[in-house]
């Protein structure tokens, strides 16, 4: 049912409310057991054994605990320990790690808990805001937070900053007595109020339609809980990575299963060999080291005010192909600016330092002193009396506190050392004419600004105030307003409109005293033009440039706004986000399209202006189908629908409302949307640093597979024995696969286009540097077998000789560790020791890995006796050659 098609007489019969004394006690506690609390119920948390669930569901994890269990049925007892322990490992510092993010987003919410000014049995009274039911007639007053959806039914001179819900920067005037016809948008609603929105200026009175999720706000609440969480790029390339190597593996182990039995070996014996080679294939400490280096992007990117609430979402960023943002709050200030003002025929264009001035206006410094234009002094003072905002300092900030566009113009006045203050002392008001709608003028009087005379000076509708003058104040001189100079100002007029700014004008007129009749005919007429001032909410300054770093990035910025068309494509142009009115298009135009068509406008359109929440997930959900990999940035519950939607939300941290820091995956603690391209670059960095950290793992892991194998077909003892490859894998690996998970960024990682997420995380590229390295390090370790067996036979010095290439197989790999850190470029271009992390990763493990050859009691746990120099002789040598082909490999075909 549409409210705002309806009069206030039949709205008030409709829910049985009279109009003076309201609901009765009796009745309000009625309703509100029928309709309920008027609040939002929150989402219920995860379970901590739902989140243990949800870690394990991977297909590695699932692949690694089958091993364990395989293991521990044949005997090997301390594998299936050491497997699941590093499963459960993984498992906690998931949890904790997205614990520490939900920390952080409870510490930025604020509570409160506000009540509610109503009309109950004739008589005002203050009753908490959940307890507001539908039938309630609601007081409104300048500061209030409206308690729910209200129609209005009283208003005088209301004005309501609907910010948070629909996008729009300036206050919403308000008309009780409208009634509008057919359906519109909530932003062009002018007869009512909404849950959650504040009253910036007047007053009025407002009967409840709607609480709690019947709310507008509570409508968005109920559809962001119905979507279904989707997964990331990485969670989905992850698991294609873990079934590829599961069935890889499950075929390995059958082959040498199905060979061994050929050669006449015994069942419990190729068994033992067949988990040897599934311990082989699957890289145990991937997952545990992607849970570490994710959690330590997360840490990056909290350092750099972006607060990551779920893990995988760090390398979403990454991926990202089009930034959708909101406009108010995150791409500009929040913050009404004047930026231009007309005085004594002369423009002035206001920038971020000062006055620049057009004509033959006198500078102080960078600054237009308040003398330079004979009449500026009255224009600024104009505008600061004849005004009611105020500049608040009381918590150490600067804020305005009433209408945003009066507070620009007070902070306009105070550029030039005029404070409102100051001016109401030195020229106290004795009379005002408030703003009016209708009107759409105010005027006060002050006493001394000419001595001995009153003067009542006007701030209005440029259009109105200039039909109202007979004279104009140019260079000093008071002038007739002709014809030919009031069409020169109005083409002024039309010059500040085009360039999407709010214009106001200013006007004065001389009385020897009051005017009895106070009334706006007598008042506003026949008075003095002064000069026009243009104002907007500016675009933050440091925006421009990381739109510009987007682009570079092959990235898209997209503006979605329900501020007017003509604003949002100013701002967009300032930005470099659009360069032609053609890709600018207004929400009502989008319910033309079908979700066809949509697909194609979402391709040419940078910006979206006066849309709904639902034409925001319109906009997102064609991107997505586009391919795209969407975020999508904001800071009010109108952007709560679409930041569930997309692939990535983020929401801003100070101005961000709770609806949407709850339902956003990124949080920017500083409200600062350049804060979203350090977050990508991040997230391109540790994906660029994943790829490097599995290549090695699985070159590692697939050499282990060959020199298995190969041994197998050879007829040879089996190598190396599970627990020696689980060491391998899960110590040895792991330090050195963390160091790659901190690798700096490659060159000009975010001069280069998103990544295709059709593609695996290695690409045709990698695989054949994978294969070429695991050949190097399969024939270093066979030939290590080989000599051995030479020296010292099988019969006496098997376990000699599985040491020896044991520890080639160590040393290989953390010698090829170093060349893993760049796909591209030599260790001669990025410098052998330059990552420090990978420098005391290598130390680790090697000193681990003398640790287990050299004290005796771990020489019987890891079957290893202690080697000789001769020993070391062939394995240094051996260990070097996967390091020289991997660096050849790059020299030719990367040619870098």
């Amino acid at each position: 049912m549409e409210w705002y098609n309806k009069s206030k007489e039949e709205v008030l019969a409709e829910f049985g409310t009279d109009e003076i004394q309201g609901l009765s006690e009796q009745e309000a506690a009625a309703r509100l057991e029928k309709y309920g609390k008027n609040e939002l119920e929150a989402q219920a948390k995860k379970s901590f054994v739902k989140k243990l669930l949800e870690q394990f569901a991977d297909f590695l994890i699932i692949i690694l605990i089958a091993a364990a269990i395989v293991s521990a049925a044949v005997g090997e007892v301390s594998d299936s320990i050491v497997i699941l322990a590093i499963v459960v490992i993984n498992a906690l510092l998931g949890i904790y790690q997205e614990g520490k993010a939900e920390k952080s987003v409870e510490a930025l919410q604020k509570m409160s808990a506000p009540n509610a000014k109503v009309i109950r049995e004739g008589r005002q009274m203050e009753v908490p805001a959940a307890n507001v039911v539908p039938g309630d007639i609601v007081v409104l007053e300048t500061g209030d937070i409206i308690p729910a959806d209200v129609r209005l039914i009283e208003s005088s001179n209301l004005k309501i900053e609907e910010a948070a819900l629909t996008g729009e920067s300036v206050p919403v005037e308000k008309d009780a007595k409208e009634i509008i016809e057919g359906k519109v948008g909530i932003g062009d609603r002018h007869n009512m109020g909404f849950s959650s929105t504040i009253v910036s200026y007047g007053r009025g009175k407002g009967l409840v339609v709607a609480t709690g999720h019947n709310t507008e706000i509570g409508e968005i609440a109920i559809t962001i809980q119905s979507y279904e969480e989707e997964q990331t790029p990485l969670q989905v390339k992850l698991n294609q990575l873990g079934k590829v190597l599961g069935t890889a593996c499950l075929a390995i182990c059958l082959i040498v299963f199905g060979v061994g039995l050929l050669q006449g070996r015994e069942i419990l014996n190729m068994l033992l060999t067949s988990i040897s080679l599934a311990v082989a294939a699957i890289p145990e400490g991937l997952p545990a080291i992607v849970t570490i280096v994710l959690a330590i992007g997360m840490n990056r990117m909290a350092a750099r005010n972006a607060i990551v609430k779920k893990l995988l979402a760090v390398e979403t960023l990454g991926a990202t192909t089009v930034i959708c943002s909101d406009k108010t709050g995150t791409l500009t200030q929040n913050e009404m600016t004047v930026v231009k003002a007309y005085v004594d025929d002369k423009i002035l264009d206001v920038t971020g330092g000062g006055y620049e001035p057009v004509g033959d206006v006198k500078l102080d410094g960078n600054k237009i002193s308040i003398d330079s234009l004979p009449d500026l002094e009255t224009f600024v003072a104009a505008g600061a009396l004849a005004n009611d905002a105020l500049l608040d300092n009381s918590s150490g900030m600067w804020k305005i506190a009433g209408d945003p566009t009066e507070g620009a113009i007070i902070t306009f006045a105070g550029k030039f050392g005029k404070t409102r203050e100051e001016l109401n002392k030195k020229f106290p008001r004795v009379e005002e004419l408030p703003f009016d709608s209708a009107r759409k003028m105010m005027s006060t009087f002050h006493a001394n600004y000419i001595p001995g005379k009153i003067v009542s000076f006007t701030k209005g509708a440029p259009d109105v105030v200039i039909s109202r003058c007979t004279k104009i104040a140019l260079n000093g001189e008071i002038r007739d307003f002709t014809e030919d100079l009031k069409n020169k100002v109005l083409a002024v007029n039309t010059e500040f409109a085009k360039s999407a700014l709010r214009v106001l004008s200013a006007a004065y007129k001389v009385w020897d005293e009051v005017p009895e009749e106070n009334k706006s005919e007598v008042v506003e007429n026949d008075m003095i033009f002064l000069g026009l001032v243009g104002m907007i909410d500016p675009a933050r300054p440091e925006v421009k440039d990381s739109i510009r770093q987007c682009k570079a990035a092959g990235i898209e910025a997209v503006m979605i706004t329900g501020d007017y068309k003509e604003t949002a494509y100013a701002i967009a142009e300032q930005l470099g986000m659009a360069d032609s009115h053609d890709q600018a298009m207004m929400g009502a135009e989008l319910d033309k399209f079908s979700d066809e068509e949509m697909r194609e406008v979402v391709k040419k359109t940078r910006v979206y202006a006066r849309v709904s929440p639902q034409h925001k997930v319109r906009i997102v959900t064609a991107l997505k189908e586009n391919g795209n990999i969407t975020a999508m940035t904001g800071d009010g519950v109108n952007d709560a629908m679409a930041l569930k939607k997309a692939d990535i939300g983020v929401a801003m941290g100070i101005t961000g409302t709770d609806v949407a820091k709850n339902t956003a995956e990124v949080i920017l603690t500083d409200d600062n949307f350049a804060t979203i391209v350090n977050a990508v670059e991040e997230g391109r960095i540790i994906f660029s640093n994943i790829k490097k950290f599995v290549f090695f793992l699985l070159s590692c892991n697939i050499g282990e597979i060959l020199l298995v194998f190969i041994s197998i077909l050879l007829g040879w003892e089996v190598p190396l024995l599970p627990i020696q490859l689980l060491w391998l894998n899960l110590v040895t690996d792991s330090f050195p696969a963390l160091a790659l998970g901190v690798e700096p960024a490659e060159p000009n990682i975010m001069n280069q286009k998103p990544r295709d997420t059709k593609e695996g995380i290695l690409d045709k590229a990698m695989y054949g540097g994978i294969i070429f390295q695991a050949i190097a390090i399969a024939g270093a370790c066979l030939t290590a077998y080989y000599l051995g067996v030479q020296k010292y036979g099988l019969t006496n010095g098997l376990e000699k000789i599985r040491t020896i290439v044991f520890t080639t197989m160590i040393t290989a790999e953390l010698l090829r560790a170093f060349s893993s850190r760049s796909e591209n470029y030599t260790l001669f271009k990025i410098g052998f020791f330059s990552n420090k992390a990978m420098n005391r990763a290598v130390l680790v493990s090697f000193a681990l890995t003398l640790i287990v050859l050299y004290i005796p009691a771990l020489n019987g746990v890891f079957h290893t006796v202690p080697l000789s120099l001769a020993d070391w002789q062939n394995v240094l040598l051996l260990s070097f050659i996967p390091l020289i082909m991997g660096e050849t490999y790059k020299k030719i075909f990367k040619n870098k």
